[in-house]
């Protein structure tokens, strides 16, 4: 049996009400799989760790992409801790090539997940990205490759 590969792009900085409701929608989201698949995610703070937690809860197997070898540094000191965790639980480890985290970096790691997936999520409020690489430049990318997307975004909420 194939496992199905899932891959997660999506904002950070989530308020803790919409951080929560969305911790809610990607575990209802997932709960079917019955761990019977394997979740992608870069582990920044925000959507990529929320969903990542879900995977490891949901006893599934955990790939992770590093964009760049500085990317942990750029990361908030206080996510240090959660990154380190969920990244000892990675079954695999994709290191992209760059040094610093730019967000050249970050469309990359966008990119190779959804070559890597068959099902994108994306924790969007819809609007456009922030910065290059952000969460519709991504979606936009998944679309182009005619990649699934499925977008999580609680009713009401904002950033």
């Amino acid at each position: 049996m194939t496992l199905r590969r899932i891959a997660i792009t999506g904002h950070r900085g989530l308020p803790p009400d919409v951080a929560q409701a969305v911790d809610t929608a990607l575990r209802d989201h997932l709960a079917p799989f019955d761990g019977d698949m394997v979740g992608m995610s870069c582990l920044a703070d925000g959507a990529d760790a929320i969903f990542a937690r879900a995977v490891v809860d949901a006893g599934a197997p955990l790939e992770v992409v590093v964009p760049a070898e500085a990317y942990r540094d750029a990361l908030p000191a206080e996510h240090h801790p959660e990154y380190d965790a969920l990244l000892r639980r990675a079954v695999l480890v994709h290191r992209l090539p760059h040094l610093e985290s730019t967000p050249e970096a970050h469309m990359d790691a966008g990119r190779h997940m959804v070559d890597h997936c068959d099902e994108l999520v994306a924790v969007w409020d819809g609007g456009p990205s922030r910065g290059e690489g952000g969460t519709a430049d991504v979606v936009g990318y998944a679309n182009a490759q005619e990649c699934p997307v499925v977008v999580v975004w609680p009713q009401g909420a904002r950033r």
